[in-house]
This record gives structure tokens, C-alpha cells and sequence, in this order.
């Protein structure tokens, strides 16, 4: 059997998937996971991310929130050291890109899920592991991120998480924006409903749902 280098799930909303996902992972006890909640910075309602957040110590994880925004490159990797799992948070996929810029870390990231760190991420956070964050410009605002310098993402999968997916909330802005946004865009895309997510290992991946009763 070939050794797991590379672990990724890339979630849409984590608290419906946290305890699957730790199943995979051999068991969430004692692992540090350092929950970044850098892309809810500007959100007025963070309620889900709360949510999330328990879902996930529920799981057993020992969670530790960290923002990377106001720290430097040697900062932010040595947070990064100390954790077993990297988790981004969702929100605003291009504040969170910009404050990766800012903190110059994003090849911190690279470099820690390369080094077989493992890397969990809702909504923002799981489109900001794909190589391209521009394929939610229309659903995303944007205009919070003023310092933003490109549209590259972590590139850690070759493709774009569209979460929320037949989410009535998000019907609207999907049907008339997003979708019509994309069409001749090309990239590869998954869409996720707040029940599944993409399992990544190696160089292979899989849609996961997790069916509650």
C-alpha cells in the first residue's frame, strides 16, 4: 500500500461532515487543529462559524483558532509547525487570499500539506485550496479585499470547490450568477451540497456524502 503523502478534505460545511472525516483520519483525539478564521473576519453573523467549530471539537480535535492577518511569514509558520491539521474557515475567499498575500504564507501552506500536514476546509476555505479563487467573483464581494494581487490560490488540487450547492440561500446568486460566471471559463469544478465532501489522498480523490438520519 502506497504511504499517504498528501491528505486533503475539502468540505462545504464542515459541521455536517467533522465526525466522517475524523473517521478517516484514525481518530480526531489529540490531534491540534489550527482553525484559521481569517475569511470570517468581516462577516456581521459568524453563527455557522461557531457552529463549525464545535462540530469539529466534538470530533475530538483540540482546536486552536489563529488568524494569519497582522502576521509575518515566521509567525505564521510556526503556528503552523505546532498543528497536526490545518483548517480554513469559510467567508470571504478574497479577504482570506489577500491576507495570505499580506502574511506572505501562502507558501507555508504548500509547503506543510506537501510535508503531509493534513488540510481540512469549508466554503472559503475550500475554494482557496484550488489553483484559481476567480470563478466566485460574482458570488464573493470582492471589494473587501483591496490589496488583493491576483487570483491564485494554494493550488493544492487541481480543481474548484462550488459549496453550497442546493442550498436555497445560495440558489439565487448560483443560478444567475455564478453558473452563467463560469461557463466558458476553463476550470475543473466540483459542486458540494452541505452534506458531502472531497476526499483527497495522494493523487487520487472522491466525493464523500455523509448521510444523517
Amino acid at each position: 500500500m502506497a504511504k499517504i503523502t498528501k491528505r486533503i478534505f475539502l468540505t462545504s460545511s464542515v459541521h455536517a461532515v467533522a465526525r466522517d472525516i475524523a473517521k478517516k483520519i484514525g481518530g480526531a483525539k489529540n490531534k491540534k487543529l489550527l482553525f484559521i478564521s481569517t475569511a470570517a473576519e468581516n462577516e456581521k453573523d459568524t453563527s455557522w462559524q461557531t457552529r463549525d467549530c464545535n462540530a469539529l471539537i466534538k470530533a475530538g480535535f483540540k482546536v486552536a483558532e489563529y488568524t494569519v492577518t497582522g502576521k509575518k511569514k515566521a509567525a505564521v509558520a510556526a503556528a503552523v509547525k505546532q498543528a497536526d491539521v490545518i483548517y480554513f474557515s469559510g467567508g470571504n475567499t478574497f479577504y482570506l487570499l489577500q491576507q495570505l498575500q499580506l502574511s506572505n504564507s501562502l507558501s507555508v501552506f504548500r509547503a506543510a500539506v506537501k510535508a503531509g500536514k493534513i488540510y481540512i476546509g469549508t466554503s472559503a476555505g475550500s475554494i482557496i485550496a484550488g489553483p484559481d479563487v476567480y470563478p466566485v467573483y460574482n458570488l464573493d464581494k470582492a471589494n473587501v479585499a483591496k490589496k488583493l494581487k491576483g487570483y491564485r490560490g494554494l493550488s493544492l488540487v487541481d480543481f474548484v470547490v462550488f459549496p453550497h450547492w442546493g442550498s436555497e440561500h445560495f440558489k439565487e446568486r448560483y443560478l444567475n450568477q455564478r453558473l452563467a460566471f463560469n461557463y466558458k471559463v476553463k476550470n475543473k469544478f466540483i459542486l458540494l451540497n452541505d452534506c458531502q465532501y472531497v476526499q483527497v489522498e495522494n493523487d487520487w480523490y472522491r466525493i464523500v456524502e455523509v448521510k444523517h438520519k
